[in-house]
């Protein structure tokens, strides 16, 4: 892990400079983003992995503004902290923002609550109109590929399979209806808590299919765990509340999400538990597999 010591003062010393002396360090999270409680409502995000492939503020920007606009409009999301300017802030080389604190609660969502939260954050970020990059977590990695060969992190046939699916998939989203999404929108990013289920992270977040943000939160369930009655619980509300998707944009998303969650694994986690080596490979086994 990297030591939280340097992004921790430039957290609190940003705080601090807006106002706000913390009264604790709570570290929430520490991994390429360093996740911190520093006051009874205050959490700030900073982002640790200063050599890693995704750098500058822009991301950032983009993150603040859907989450701003989804908060004004009421969606079940994690507000950003109203007592210091949204930014993105940097300071001592580190960039960062801050959110307001909300208290988990250990009860599993259910998949038909899943599936509404996502239609309405959908249905509210039709109406986000500033721009943002298309399919960008699927071009993005499609550079990470470089990266991930000059520092052999993939042997030429793993890395060739991840170009072919990755290429595959962007020919296959070309042409549908494109609307601001979360981009990342996987379990791991919705918290249960006492104000209700709420979505966070939106780092991600890019101009593209809804169809994306659906694969993104049922490729686990569906194809590693073959959870069918979770997966048809998330659709199946997701289309009640009002959604719509196509079956061939959510297989070409369903590829796409496989390989760009195989490309970024060795950055996320270079240190992989024999658990997560296992899902890596029945990833890679997967995009082989596809048929695409």
């Amino acid at each position: 892990m990297p030591s939280p010591d340097l992004p921790t003062r430039a957290a609190t010393e940003t705080a601090a400079a807006h106002g706000i002396v913390p009264d604790r360090c709570e570290i929430l999270q520490n991994g390429s983003t360093l996740v911190l409680r520093l006051t009874e409502s205050l959490v700030a995000r900073v982002v640790q992995d200063l050599d890693g492939p995704r750098q500058g503020g822009d991301w950032f920007a983009r993150e603040n503004a859907v989450a701003q606009h989804l908060a004004r409009h009421g969606a079940p999301v994690i507000p950003m902290h109203p007592d210091i300017p949204p930014g993105p802030h940097e300071h001592l080389g580190y960039t960062l923002n801050f959110w307001q604190y909300v208290t988990r609660i250990d009860t599993e969502p259910a998949p038909a609550e899943i599936g509404r939260t996502t239609y309405r954050c959908h249905e509210i970020l039709r109406g986000f109109h500033e721009p943002l990059p298309e399919l960008a977590i699927l071009t993005e990695s499609m550079d990470l590929l470089e990266i991930l060969e000059r520092r052999e992190l993939f042997d030429t046939a793993t890395l060739d399979l991840l170009s072919r699916r990755l290429t595959s998939s962007i020919k296959g989203l070309k042409g549908l209806p494109y609307q601001a999404l979360h981009g990342d929108a996987h379990t791991g990013n919705l918290m249960n808590t006492t104000q209700g289920l709420l979505w966070t992270d939106w780092e991600d977040t890019f101009s593209g299919p809804a169809e994306w943000d659906l694969a993104s939160i049922i490729w686990n369930a569906r194809e590693l765990d073959g959870d069918t009655m979770w997966v048809d619980g998330v659709l199946d509300a997701y289309r009640t509340a009002g959604g719509k998707f196509d079956g061939q944009a959510l297989e070409h998303s369903m590829v796409g999400r496989a390989a760009v969650m195989t490309a970024w694994y060795p950055v996320l986690y270079p240190d992989m538990s024999p658990e997560r080596q296992e899902r890596l490979r029945r990833r890679i086994e997967w995009l082989a597999a596809a048929d695409v």
